[in-house]
């Protein structure tokens, strides 16, 4: 089961451990999903805070 980050700053702790990171743009929200070896950790948040999250990560992006 994929565990739900809450915050901006979690989500970015779990950066280092993954080896991917997805993208699923929705209407209203952006959902990112961390690809690590033991669980896929999601965040949703808003478009704006979404980009900014992205160009700062040093690991592969996929768009799904």
């Amino acid at each position: 089961m994929p565990r739900e980050v809450q915050t901006e700053e979690e989500f970015l702790e779990f950066v280092e451990l993954a080896s991917e990171c997805r993208v699923k743009r929705l209407p209203d929200a952006v959902k990112l999903k961390l690809r690590t070896p033991s669980y896929l950790y999601t965040f949703k948040t808003d478009p704006g805070t979404a980009e900014r999250i992205i160009a700062a990560l040093k690991i592969p992006i996929v768009d799904v």
